[in-house]
């Protein structure tokens, strides 16, 4: 399953999850394309992979917009010769009860995690249509894929959206051999997972230790967070299966604290 000559394009690749991903599709022969907002960590990422004799690209770009993503693609089209693999890995988190969530977060998130996966993966289908190999889209789901939590209305909702899209484009994509599977991790200890510790706190009225041991660790088999590489490994795997076998799933990576 090795991704020698392969062309990977990961959202949100500039930090935590996403920059894992890319380092590790890097390390076993891809071409990376580091797509973000921030294009400065972007090219300091791509500079990092190259450095260590990888081939990266740095492109801006914004999922939510249709021109960036399409003028994204079609950078690492004429650049690398094409895309072989896409991880949708770009979003956010915005915490809040429902009744005092802002209608301009909830769009926003839709948009950065829903509008953000449609959109590239309209994009780069074309091209893996167009190349006669087909390919393997790869969307950053969640436990929350499957499992809801109180403050998460929109996240918990966006989450439950890449299931449904990961299978139609399963379908639609396998007779020109297309896969489409979404990687769920548990609580990952990243920036975006810090930043909750204490909102959640304040909106449930405990500590922050209680947030990480009650609420982020509590059904883990073994108290422990998901880490970047436990996701990265798993990405670069379904990146590499070579067959129709594995398609149109979600794989959960959260030690125990989802179960299928």
């Amino acid at each position: 399953m090795s991704l020698q000559g392969k062309v990977a394009l990961v959202t949100g690749a500039a930090s935590g999850i996403g920059e894992q991903c890319a380092r590790k599709l890097a390390a076993q022969g891809a071409a990376v394309v580091i797509a973000d907002l921030n294009l400065a960590n972007a090219q300091k990422v791509a500079g990092d992979i190259e450095a260590s004799g990888g081939k990266a690209l740095a492109v801006s770009m914004d999922v939510t917009s249709e021109e960036a993503v399409e003028a994204g693609i079609a950078q690492a089209v004429s650049k690398l010769g094409g895309i072989d693999v896409l991880v949708s890995n770009a979003g956010i988190q915005i915490v809040n009860p429902i009744e005092n969530y802002a209608f301009a977060d909830w769009k926003k998130m839709l948009a950065i995690h829903l509008d953000g996966a449609f959109l590239t993966t309209k994009a780069a289908i074309r091209h893996m249509y167009a190349s006669g190999k087909g390919g393997s889209i790869i969307y950053m789901g969640s436990v929350h894929s499957h499992e809801a939590s109180k403050l998460k209305s929109a996240y918990v909702t966006a989450k439950h959206g890449l299931l449904g899209l990961a299978r139609v484009v399963a379908k639609e994509g396998g007779p020109r051999g297309v896969r489409a599977n979404v990687v769920c991790p548990g609580f990952v200890r990243t920036p975006l997972v810090d930043k909750q510790i204490p909102e959640q706190a304040k909106e449930l009225g405990i500590t922050e230790a209680q947030v990480v041991k009650d609420v982020m660790l509590k059904e883990t088999v073994d108290g422990e967070f998901t880490t970047v590489d436990d996701v990265a490994n798993t990405v670069a795997f379904l990146a590499g299966f070579e067959s129709a076998a594995l398609t149109g799933q979600s794989i959960v990576v959260s030690h125990g604290w989802f179960m299928q």
